[in-house]
């Protein structure tokens, strides 16, 4: 009865840890941190001066080798002047390199600042990023991925595929989170939110 009972308690302690380890991103009417990052243009990019100029729509991404995600980017560049008429900017964050992110844009078109979050700073600000599993990066390698090599210092972490847009004051007035990579948020539900 013992050992059942600090088996049954080591179990529940690892699945309380394991649940406050899982990324939960930024709420609505939070205020979204402020950051500086580099685009693939070499030009620093500064959250609090972009919202200057209006709301700012971020979008995190997992890298040039996600089909999901570089449909995402080419829907989003398609009705890039629908956002900018709404008076909003579009970034992308992603943790590939900037060798990496050139593809990204090859292959997405992308016009719009995309990102590299050089040691995962402002995906850890925005509780997105995650370690990917053993299994997983094993899977990946097994297709030609290499993680490692596409992120180089940040390694084998991801991002939560999210998008928030920021408006006055830095408040989140839009989240989408969704740890189930191959769902994303339409366009049509993005401009709506502007």
């Amino acid at each position: 009865m013992t050992k059942f009972l600090i088996a049954s308690a080591l179990l529940f302690y690892s699945t309380i840890g394991f649940c406050q380890q899982a990324p939960e991103g930024l709420f609505i009417a939070s205020k979204a941190p402020d950051f500086t990052a580099v685009d693939q243009n070499g030009q620093s990019i500064r959250l609090k001066e972009l919202l200057k100029q209006g709301k700012v729509v971020l979008v995190f991404y997992r890298g040039y080798w996600c089909p999901h995600c570089n449909r995402q980017l080419k829907k989003l560049q398609d009705s890039l002047q629908l956002i900018k008429d709404k008076g909003a900017t579009l970034l992308a964050v992603t943790a590939e390199k900037p060798e990496s992110i050139r593809q990204t844009v090859e292959k997405t078109h992308a016009q719009y600042s995309i990102l590299y979050d050089e040691g995962l700073k402002i995906m850890k600000a925005y509780d997105v990023e995650y370690e990917i599993p053993e299994n997983t990066m094993t899977r990946y390698r097994n297709t030609g991925i290499r993680i490692e090599e596409i992120n180089g210092k940040n390694g084998n972490y991801l991002p939560v595929p999210a998008v928030y847009i920021i408006g006055d004051e830095q408040t989140v007035t839009y989240r989408f989170f969704e740890p189930d990579y191959k769902k994303r948020p339409s366009v049509s539900e993005i401009l709506k939110n502007l």
